[in-house]
Formats: C-alpha cells, structure tokens, sequence
C-alpha cells in the first residue's frame, strides 16, 4: 500500500510540472460563398512529375494573391484506350496518377492550404469516364448505348471520342458516383468539387449528391461550383455557383469593338435568373480558354487583360484566377501535356492581381455590394456601395483615349483612387488612357 501511494504522489507531481500545451489554431472554415477569390491549379503547369509537391511548394506565393479557395484540374488515373492524355479522361475515380503524385502527396497539399486558411475542392468529371474505366467491362447498363447497334457512345453531341457517355437512368451508377464522391469529402477532407459539365447530368442526380456530400462534411462547409448555366443547377441541383460563360463571351465582344453597355447588359441576364445567395464564377481566362489563347492576346495586351479583370471580378465577385495568368504569361497552354511556366516572370502583373484581390477582401461593397450602371460605348462604369462605402468602378475598354461624362452625384468630389492612393477631385468630364482603370472611393 505504501509502494502505490508513493507512485500516485510521483505521477502527480509529473503531471504537475508538465508544462501547459500551446493552445490549437483556430481550425480552417471555408469563406462564404460571396467572399470567394478562387485559384484554378493546373497540376501540368508546376512540374513534369509530382506536380501536387510542387503546388504546396508554391503555397506562399498562391495564398499571397489574396485567393481563399484552390480549385485542383483532375488527378486521378488517366485513360489509355482511345485516349488523349487528357485528365478529364478518368479511370479510376477513388486514386490519383503518378504523374500527379500520391494519395499522400494531395493530403499533404489538403492540410498545407487549411494551414494557410485556403479551402481546396477537386474537379469531378460525372458525365463519362474513360473507355478503360473498369465499369465499362462490369456494368456496361451503366452506360449510354446506340439505340440502333446497342454499343456505348461517347457523349452527344461533342467530339469526346476519348470518353464514355455515363447512364443516368441507372440507380447502381448514381450510387456508385456519389460513393466515389463521398471518399474525397470523408476520407481525404476536400472542401467541395468543381463539376466538369454539369449541365449534362440530371440536376435531380445533383442533389441527390450534394445532399450526402454535405452530411457526409458534418459542421464543416463545402462548396460546390457547377460548369454550367442552367438555373436547375441552383433550383434543383443545390450548387452554390456556376460559370459565368455569357458574360465571358460578352467580355471578349466588348474588348473587340462591342458597346461597353453590352456587359451591363450580360451580367443583369446573368444575375436576373440567380436565386439569393448563389454566385457566378467569373474569369477573364480558365484551362479551356488558355488552350486556344491567353488572355494579353483575348485582349489586346497585358493592360487590356488587366481591365478586362476588372471588369470581370467587381460587378458582382465570383472571383477566379487561372494558375499562370498572375505573371502573364504569353501562350496558349495545352492542358493535355506539361508546359513550363516562368514563375518569376512580370512580377508586376502578380502583384496587380494581388492588388486587385486584396480590395475585393479588403472592402465587401467591391464584391457583393449593391450595383448602380451608367452606360457608355468605351468605358464600363458602375457604382457600388454598402451601408458604409461607396465606390466608382471605370475601365476603358479600348486601347485608345476615351472621355466619359462622370455620374453627377460624383461632380466635384474629392475621391481616392484605390490603386494608387492618389486623391482626385472629379470634373464633369474625366479622360481615361488606353485600357486604364480606376476604382474611386468617395
């Protein structure tokens, strides 16, 4: 007996004297949803082989753009037959390609953005899967067939000869789908997926989906982003965003001759339609755009892509940047196959767009407050404002001088010129140079 109460005064004193731990970092909670600046990674862009180490090498540089979400391209096994290395071409949906890395490795980038207090959601492709995936061989119903020769088809009406076109009237299928999804929420710890093609798969299959996804996350939040356009994906489906393809279009119109009006008019159709609270994705670029052409070519030039980014992110947020386009880079980029990019090139455009993204955190009415137009041929000009800030927005879109006649509530005030932190008393008229911008804080 004395033996053991001699133990319990030593086990006490020890626990005495251990010292008190550090107190645990607030744990990461994903942004709401109108407070997103996305990243798009591009895994073939940061290196040959185990891109997903060389992305969490680079997590410094991608956090200090001001972005609070990364998108990752698809990583997993990629498909052989009838194949295009092309990484929407899937075959396995629960591994990753060695080409990207491990399992492991795309932990490790998971934990390396929740310490940097940046979500990541992964890019799920649910329309078709590759030719090799072993669901072809063991449950062919899975998939779409021909009606006249009973063979499975690539999906209609795009030129996909590389993929299988999935079957949705098949309830195994959607189970398996949404098992597969549920592993990367549950099991890896993603933040939600971005949706290749969503407009092609049943928006009742959607929520279906987003409704266990978001179970399956407990108290933590996810988002899901929808490739597509169709009001279905909010009213039905449950996404939080999708693309803002026609204003994106619209923008490439604008900056090549149309009237600067046009966007007014491109982002009321866009927003008219939108439930409260969802969000769409805007972008001056992304992987599809970057194969065909970059932006400072869409644009004109760097100057051009810079305005055309204004005008694209502060109409109503939503956000994206497309991994590369930070320092300008001046080619097409062939998401089929690796391309090295200059990391250290222009370092004034990187730390435009960290400018940029700074005032869209710094001051909610920039991103999501109320928007007031006034139309004009050569320069898009709005207002936004909140209950305590109000701002005027101008960009040039021409590569010449343009003159506008400044909104008469702003005639004669002293105004501050974000981006340069300049004061500046506004005339009745006020020139802008080719492509200049200006974001004026009463």
């Amino acid at each position: 007996m004395k033996k053991i109460l001699i133990s319990i005064c030593c086990l006490a004193a020890l626990v005495a004297c251990k010292p008190t731990p550090e107190p645990k970092q607030t744990a990461f909670q994903m942004p709401a949803v109108d407070d997103i600046a996305m990243y798009q990674v591009n895994p073939r862009v940061f290196a040959p082989q185990k891109s997903l180490n060389a992305v969490a090498d680079r997590i410094d540089s991608i956090r200090n753009l001001g972005v609070n979400v990364m998108w990752v391209m698809p990583i997993y096994p990629i498909g052989i037959e009838k194949g295009k290395n092309s990484p929407y071409c899937i075959s396995d949906y629960k591994a990753i390609a060695p080409e990207f890395g491990t399992i492991d490795d795309f932990k490790h980038l998971a934990d390396v953005c929740h310490e940097h207090q940046m979500g990541i959601i992964l890019d799920w492709v649910a329309n078709h899967t590759a030719w090799d995936h072993p669901w072809v061989k063991a449950y062919p119903d899975w998939y779409t067939h021909d009606e006249k020769t009973d063979t499975i088809i690539h999906p209609r009406p795009w030129d996909w000869y590389d993929v299988a076109d999935l079957n949705y009237d098949n309830k195994d299928m959607r189970r398996a789908m949404i098992d597969a999804m549920k592993f990367w929420i549950a099991e890896v710890g993603i933040d939600g997926f971005r949706c290749d093609v969503a407009d092609g798969v049943p928006a009742d299959f959607w929520k279906e989906a987003i409704d266990e996804l978001r179970a399956a996350a407990g108290e933590r939040k996810i988002v899901m982003l929808a490739e597509g356009k169709h009001t279905d994906n909010f009213t039905v489906g449950g996404f939080d965003m999708n693309y803002g393809w026609d204003y994106k279009d619209e923008l490439v119109k604008v900056f090549n001759g149309a009237p600067a009006s046009d966007l007014i008019a491109a982002d009321k159709a866009e927003y008219d339609s939108l439930p409260d609270g969802k969000v769409k994705l805007r972008f001056t670029t992304n992987h599809d755009h970057a194969t065909e052409v970059e932006p400072c070519v869409q644009f004109t030039n760097d100057r051009g892509a810079m305005a055309a980014y204004v005008a694209s992110i502060f109409p109503h947020g939503g956000a994206l940047i497309y991994g590369s386009q930070e320092v300008g880079f001046p080619q097409p980029i062939n998401f089929f196959k690796y391309v090295a990019v200059d990391w250290t090139a222009k370092p004034e455009i990187y730390n435009e767009y960290k400018q940029l993204i700074g005032l869209y955190n710094e001051h909610p009415a920039l991103r999501k407050g109320q928007l007031t137009t006034f139309a004009d041929k050569n320069v898009l000009m709005f207002e936004k404002t909140d209950s305590s800030e109000r701002f005027l927005v101008l960009v040039n879109v021409r590569n010449a001088q343009a003159t506008i006649n400044v909104p008469e509530a702003w005639v004669g005030h002293k105004t501050e010129d974000e981006m340069s932190d300049k004061d500046i008393t506004l005339e009745k008229s006020l020139t802008l140079e080719p492509f200049q911008y200006l974001i004026l804080k009463y």
